[in-house]
């Protein structure tokens, strides 16, 4: 396998480890905001 494709290889694992992360973070935030919202329906009712 040449340098390059090796190179290119890592890069895309390093991107796709990067936004693995970023999805995890969107997901608990979408989870707390969803749970404060259900907290103020339930504390009107």
């Amino acid at each position: 396998m040449s340098e390059k494709s090796k190179l290119n290889r890592k890069r895309r694992e390093m991107r796709q480890e990067e936004d693995g992360k970023k999805a995890v973070v969107w997901v608990f935030a979408a989870l707390i905001i969803l749970a404060v919202i259900i907290l103020g329906v339930a504390m009107t009712v």
